[in-house]
């Protein structure tokens, strides 16, 4: 008996980007596969680090949801090959970080987990400048609201002012602070 695999979900999105942190302000559509083993917060993590990290260029890796892979959820090459920034979203093992740390010029980790548990298990394995990598997260209960505002077309409004996100997704508004840390801080 053959069992089917299942399929990504496939989204269109149009986004606006105002990052006024970073002076950047763009807008463009996307379409976003979730993968049938990603989880919805995982989704709008990895959604939300390509808009706040946003450059031109930057796009989704082929590593989503639980499958793992030799790719990050998001990234940004040069026209040469060379990894500008590698995100990872969630809770990545710490032999994939290492890696991350030695391949790009910048590693950042997204979670929709405890950013404490994430720390506690990458800090005492060795990860190549584990100094200088950043872990984002965001406040408690910020991401369950927006599943259900997801639909086939989306339009997601991004703003981020002073370490502050305000979003609006299909209508519905939301604001949090974008929390970060170092891999290594107390």
């Amino acid at each position: 008996m053959f069992e089917m695999a299942l399929s990504a979900t496939v989204y269109q999105f149009d986004f606006n980007v105002s990052n006024v942190d970073r002076g950047i302000y763009e807008t463009f559509s996307l379409k976003v596969a979730q993968h049938p083993s990603e989880s919805l917060d995982y989704f709008f993590v990895r959604v939300l680090a390509l808009c706040i990290e946003y450059e031109p260029g930057m796009a989704f890796g082929q590593s989503i949801g639980t499958n793992g892979g030799d790719e990050p959820a998001v990234w940004l090459k040069d026209y040469s090959g060379q990894i500008n920034v590698w995100i990872e979203v969630g809770l990545p093992d710490a032999d994939k970080v290492h890696r991350a740390s030695k391949l790009a010029d910048k590693v950042i980790i997204y979670t929709h987990r405890d950013p404490i548990t994430l720390k506690r298990n990458l800090s005492s394995k060795a990860i190549f400048h584990a100094d200088q990598i950043s872990i984002r997260s965001f406040d408690r209960g910020f991401l369950g609201p927006l599943a259900g505002k997801l639909d086939r077309r989306n339009s997601l409004d991004v703003s981020i002012t002073e370490g502050q996100l305000y979003l609006t997704f299909n209508g519905y508004t939301a604001e949090t602070v974008i929390h970060t840390a170092g891999l290594l801080d107390a």
